[in-house]
C-alpha cells in the first residue's frame, strides 16, 4: 500500500437501522503528521472514529492495512498501536484517575512514565484521586487526554478534544496535538475552527459519509475551511 502508515479503503458503516453513514470512506495517514477530520453535524466523523477503534462492528471495506500489512481491528496487537478518546466518555465511573491511568498502562504493556508535565498542563492537580463519576465534564475529558499523551500509542484519534475544556488547559492540548509528531500520529475531529487550523498538517472534509476534498500542508486556512463547509462561524 505504498508508505502510507494507515490506509482504509472503501469503508461503509452503518448501525441497527442500516442507513450508511459512511460509504465507500477511504483515507491515507503517514506516519508523524496531525490530521484534522471536519464536516457537519451528521457527517460521520464519530462513526469513523468508532469504526477504527473496534467499537463499531456493522462495517465492511476493502482492506485496512498498518505499515502496509493487513489488519483486524479488534487484533491484540492493532490495539496496542492505538488509542481513542471520544468526546463523551462515560466508562469506568468508579475508578479514580490514578486507577485508570495504571489499568490503561497494565492493558498495553508499559511502564508508567513521570506525568507531573501533563498534571499540571492540564491543570489537574486536585483531581487525582476523585471518582471519575464525580467529576466535571471538562475534568472527566481531562483523564482520557492526560492517559492519551502519557501513552504516546502510534496513532492516537481524538474525537472534538476540545469540548467542555477550559481556556488555559485548551492552549495547553493544542501544544501537545502540535507536537505529537515526534511520537506518532493523530486524526482528530473537531467544530472547533482555531483546533483545525492551530495543528493539522492536513484536513479531511467529510460530507455524506465520504472524504471531499483534503487541504494539504500551507492551504488550511480559515477561509478555505469555511468556504468549503459553507458557513461563516465555526466548524
Amino acid at each position: 500500500m505504498g508508505d502510507a502508515f494507515l490506509t482504509v479503503k472503501n469503508l461503509s458503516a452503518w448501525y441497527s437501522n442500516r442507513k450508511m453513514v459512511l460509504s465507500d470512506f477511504s483515507l491515507e495517514l503517514a506516519e508523524q503528521e496531525v490530521v484534522g477530520l471536519i464536516g457537519l453535524n451528521g457527517a460521520g466523523k464519530t462513526t469513523f472514529l468508532k469504526v477504527i477503534s473496534g467499537l463499531l462492528s456493522t462495517f465492511r471495506s476493502e482492506g485496512i492495512w498498518l505499515h502496509g500489512k493487513p489488519v483486524k481491528l479488534r487484533e491484540r496487537d492493532f490495539k496496542l498501536c492505538r488509542y481513542t478518546v471520544f468526546a463523551e466518555d462515560n466508562s469506568f465511573p468508579y475508578f479514580t484517575f490514578r486507577e485508570y491511568l495504571s489499568y490503561v498502562f497494565s492493558a498495553y504493556r508499559k511502564e508508567l512514565p513521570d506525568i507531573s508535565e501533563l498534571i499540571e498542563g492540564f491543570h489537574f492537580e486536585d483531581y487525582m484521586d476523585i471518582l471519575l463519576k464525580d467529576l466535571s465534564t471538562g475534568n472527566r475529558k481531562k483523564v482520557f487526554l492526560i492517559t492519551a499523551f502519557a501513552l504516546k500509542p502510534e496513532l492516537l484519534f481524538l474525537d472534538e478534544p476540545v469540548n467542555g475544556l477550559d481556556f488555559q488547559s485548551t492552549e495547553y492540548l493544542y501544544h501537545q496535538i502540535a507536537s505529537y509528531k515526534e511520537h506518532g500520529t493523530i486524526l482528530f475531529s473537531s467544530h472547533i475552527l482555531e483546533s483545525i487550523t492551530l495543528t493539522s498538517d492536513r484536513v479531511f472534509f467529510l460530507e455524506n459519509g465520504e472524504i471531499r476534498k483534503t487541504f494539504e500542508c500551507g492551504q488550511v486556512s480559515a477561509t478555505d475551511i469555511r468556504e468549503a463547509l459553507k458557513i461563516e462561524n465555526d466548524i
